[in-house]
């Protein structure tokens, strides 16, 4: 039988287990934010930069599953090689998503992104081999997925309908502020990581941390098609 976890097995499982109802509302936007996106005229680095870092923090969608990419990343290379696939994948589409005006339904392309929480959760559990046989390119999976997660970020900004002055330098500091937090978040999940990693627990509830990571997938797709359904 499986001892019980230590307490920092505990604490990341918790993390992976409040996915559940946070990815829910993972793209939601305060009233102060809402009303400085419709107020604002011209550039605004700052403020761009900070909504942004702050989209990302909280936007538990995008981070469960970089939580998913780099769970099973030892080496600081591949860690990079990832992200970087990640954020070039979402960096174009955000970009060009809101200045050509490319726009996607808001349920679709959440529960989009909550399919790619459900891709990772299965593929680190040797999912594909197990029962396809064969194992997808992960590396062009996670930049697909990236293009995805970009068209979520465009798809919130274009809601506000922000004013085309200083629009692309906008859009730029936001971004930078995305990566900014994306940063962030991932630095602590590594801490995490790093320290779980020594304890012969990490192997053990490694299944179950990843059963959690396609749960919340699951709930988010459902969530997110229930509110498309509802509202055709």
């Amino acid at each position: 039988m499986w001892s019980k976890p230590l307490p920092l097995t505990r604490f990341f499982i918790l993390i992976c287990a409040f996915g559940f109802s946070a990815t829910l509302f993972a793209h939601g936007v305060d009233d102060n934010t809402k009303q400085f996106l419709l107020a604002n005229q011209g550039v605004s680095i700052i403020p761009y930069m900070y909504i942004g870092a702050k989209h990302m923090v909280t936007g538990y969608d995008h981070l469960l599953f970089l939580v998913g990419v780099i769970f099973f990343l030892y080496r600081s290379k591949d860690i990079m090689v990832y992200v970087t696939l990640f954020t070039i994948g979402h960096s174009l589409t955000l970009m060009f998503g809101v200045l050509y005006d490319i726009a996607m339904n808001p349920y679709l392309i959440d529960a989009i992104i909550g399919f790619s929480i459900i891709y990772k959760g299965f593929d680190n559990l040797g999912g594909f081999k197990r029962v396809l046989g064969f194992q997808p390119n992960t590396k062009a999976a996670v930049m697909i997925f990236g293009l995805f997660h970009g068209f979520g970020l465009a798809t919130k900004i274009q809601e506000f309908e922000i004013p085309k002055e200083g629009l692309f330098e906008n859009l730029i500091a936001f971004n930078v502020g995305v990566e900014l937090g994306q940063f962030s978040a991932l630095i602590l999940v590594l801490i995490a990581l790093s320290f779980w990693r020594r304890h012969p627990s990490f192997l053990r509830f490694s299944t179950a941390t990843n059963a959690l990571l396609m749960s919340s997938g699951v709930m988010l797709v459902g969530f997110q098609l229930t509110g498309f359904f509802t509202t055709v």
